[in-house]
């Protein structure tokens, strides 16, 4: 490539959202942000939550000095803006939701590259790549005597193998040596779940492709319709879709996942595994999960855009919005020829009433029904939520809790009785954190108290200004044990 193309390029790809938040002057922020909250720990969330949660973040960001005078809301805009972040309504959610865009994901994966060094010359690579050449130039080869030859020397290797095993040499592989390979087969696994996201959108930009084409398209019939009318699905049998159809066969193939999940098992229960770190182990044992999960929703994403550019055709809602289009570039075609004539800030002796109708198909209105109209009883109110202390654990992994202030209400709460329940410490020393505290205490009583057969209820302030309630296991703090608090 010349120099004069190749710098053409970058500055193309400077423009791009991967480039420009790797470059922008918070982007070491926003990267952490969204790295901690929508890339380690989950991949997308309700639009609230991950408000509130940035949120919090700020706010310790704040305390530590930061200038971060916007809203969490607002961030998330600009992020949005940006292409960091992509928004979606999932069918049957209740709101929608956030979730990185492709180049945020990339970006990320840079720059965590860059915090853990990882050597591309292994031995483990490289003969990955030994493999994958030597297998495809025997599967490419269409001479018979040749690809005889190597099956018998490949059948007296193994022949020769078997024999030394019963002789009792057996060689295993080393333990530097399996931990460099499932630390590559681990890089690999977790580049084709990433890929997922880039696979899906390749078929919105492919659906959004079609839908232009038959916009676009002023005959009756153009090669999009009549391809649809005879049946075909387009999205399916596309590079991508036929491509992804293959991969998703495969991994839901019943004797390849039995397949995997069985070499999982083995390699899990390998002591070589114990020293991955914790992360690596969590991957693998989610590998399988992971997989199923990323490529089902791809394949949901297929199916779906392939019902819709159907029912898109067959409804005749592509010659609406054709006709829509036509008389859009009428009106962009009568304005440019009066440009000339009319200045922008001249008067028009014309009112222009804007139309609050609607336009709604005839399936979309429904029956009058007068119960419908009765008025509504009254909400009972119910029951506080419980709160196992299993899931107490993730919480606190997930929080910032100010424990050594726990711990002295306890011990205050303790001079004056000889047990206090979790409700009795909150009665004196309402929850500063909110659920915070009462998850606090929590812990605290899981190590330091004594649990007993009942349950109470405890109050506390949400981040709202609303009172919220909750059924927990009732935890008694002993005056004698009081000392483990200190």
């Amino acid at each position: 490539m010349k120099a004069d193309k190749a710098i053409a390029t970058y500055r193309r790809m400077r423009t791009q959202p991967l480039w420009r938040l790797l470059a922008s002057d918070n982007g070491p922020t926003v990267i952490g942000l969204l790295q901690i909250h929508l890339y380690e720990s989950e991949q997308s969330l309700p639009a609230s939550t991950f408000h509130e949660r940035i949120g919090r973040s700020l706010e310790v960001l704040r305390a530590q000095g930061e200038d971060f005078p916007q809203t969490a809301q607002a961030y998330v805009a600009n992020w949005l803006a940006d292409g960091y972040l992509e928004r979606r309504f999932p069918a049957g959610a209740s709101e929608e939701e956030y979730e990185l865009s492709t180049a945020a994901i990339e970006a990320i994966r840079f720059v965590s590259g860059l915090t853990q060094p990882h050597s591309a010359a292994t031995e483990s690579r490289l003969t990955l790549v030994i493999e994958a050449l030597t297998r495809l130039a025997e599967d490419t080869d269409t001479d018979k005597f040749r690809r005889i030859d190597r099956l018998m020397a490949e059948q007296a290797r193994i022949d020769k193998e078997i024999d030394a095993i019963q002789k009792g040499q057996m060689r295993v592989l080393p333990h530097a040596a399996a931990l460099e390979r499932t630390r590559e087969i681990i890089t690999l696994a977790d580049d084709l779940a990433g890929d997922f996201r880039r696979v899906r959108n390749q078929f919105e930009q492919l659906n959004r492709d079609l839908r232009e084409r038959l916009m676009d398209n002023d005959g009756n019939r153009g090669e999009v319709l009549d391809s649809l009318f005879a049946g075909i699905d387009l999205i399916s049998e596309s590079e991508a879709g036929r491509t992804f159809s293959a991969f998703w066969r495969l991994l839901t193939d019943p004797e390849q996942a039995a397949t995997l999940d069985q070499a999982l098992d083995s390699v899990l229960s390998r002591e070589f595994v114990t020293q991955l770190d914790a992360k690596e182990r969590r991957f693998l044992l989610r590998l399988t999960r992971t997989l199923l999960e990323q490529g089902g929703m791809v394949h949901e994403v297929l199916q779906t855009f392939a019902r819709s550019l159907k029912h898109f055709v067959q409804s005749r809602e592509y010659l609406e919005q054709r006709r829509l289009n036509h008389l859009l570039k009428d009106a962009q075609r009568a304005a440019l020829a009066l440009k000339d004539e009319v200045r922008a800030t001249e008067t028009l002796q014309y009112t222009l009433e804007l139309s609050s109708s609607r336009l709604r198909s005839l399936s979309q209105w429904v029956l009058y029904d007068p119960s419908l109209q009765a008025l509504p009883g009254q909400m009972a109110e119910g029951d506080a939520l419980p709160i196992d202390l299993e899931s107490v654990g993730e919480l606190i992994a997930q929080s910032e809790i100010d424990f050594r202030t726990l711990k002295a209400n306890v011990l205050a709460v303790l001079e004056h009785r000889s047990q206090a329940s979790i409700a009795d410490v909150l009665e004196r020393f309402p929850a500063a954190q909110g659920l915070g505290s009462v998850v606090g205490l929590l812990a605290l009583g899981s190590r330091h108290g004594f649990r007993s057969d009942h349950s109470e209820t405890v109050g506390w302030i949400g981040g709202d200004d609303q009172s919220r309630s909750a059924r927990i296991p009732k935890i008694l703090f002993l005056r004698e044990r009081a000392n483990e608090l200190v």
